[in-house]
């Protein structure tokens, strides 16, 4: 039995303050995006040097991921195949923006360790799509098919980056 002085928000409330739903899906992801941003930012203060910088800006998107899988999916939600769908040009653009500028300072590191622009970009995007990879196992539990940990298998991966850039391969 209902409390009389009890108030009920009735189901959609929410949509009143929204154009539709994929303007809340748009405000959602901002602001999932926004907490990445700024567990990136607060991540490698005390880097000594470029490849220190790389290890603890990759580690702190990989990171925020893994401790947030929801905010994930958020970046997954409304793709089908290659194309966004329900969000505006700009919306889209926006919000790949905001993940590229949480991306960015492993591309700068990557740059200040000697490579081009271009070079930067390449590394910046496979080190992206292998953290992604590896989440999706983690959050699907496919990892467990292998017997391999996530977290251990990103942080080999960036070693091994690491020490291909050192080699200069």
């Amino acid at each position: 039995m209902r409390s009389p002085n009890r108030r009920v928000t009735p189901p959609g409330a929410i949509y009143s303050y929204f154009d539709n739903k994929e303007a809340i899906y748009g405000a959602l992801l901002a602001e999932s995006l926004e907490r990445l941003n700024v567990a990136v930012d607060a991540a490698g203060s005390d880097a000594s040097s470029p490849a220190d910088l790389l290890e603890a800006k990759a580690s702190a998107w990989f990171g925020f991921y893994a401790a947030n899988p929801r905010d994930l999916d958020l970046g997954f939600y409304l793709v089908q195949g290659m194309q966004p769908r329900g969000l505006t040009a700009a919306l889209n653009y926006q919000l790949n923006d905001r993940l590229h500028d949480a991306l960015r300072p492993c591309e700068v590191a990557l740059q200040a360790m000697g490579l081009n622009a271009e070079d930067a970009l390449r590394e910046n995007t496979s080190l992206f799509a292998h953290g992604v990879g590896l989440l999706l196992l983690q959050h699907t539990g496919r990892i467990r098919m292998f017997g391999q940990d996530a977290t251990l298998l990103f942080e080999a991966y960036v070693i091994g980056l690491l020490e291909r850039l050192q080699r200069g391969a």
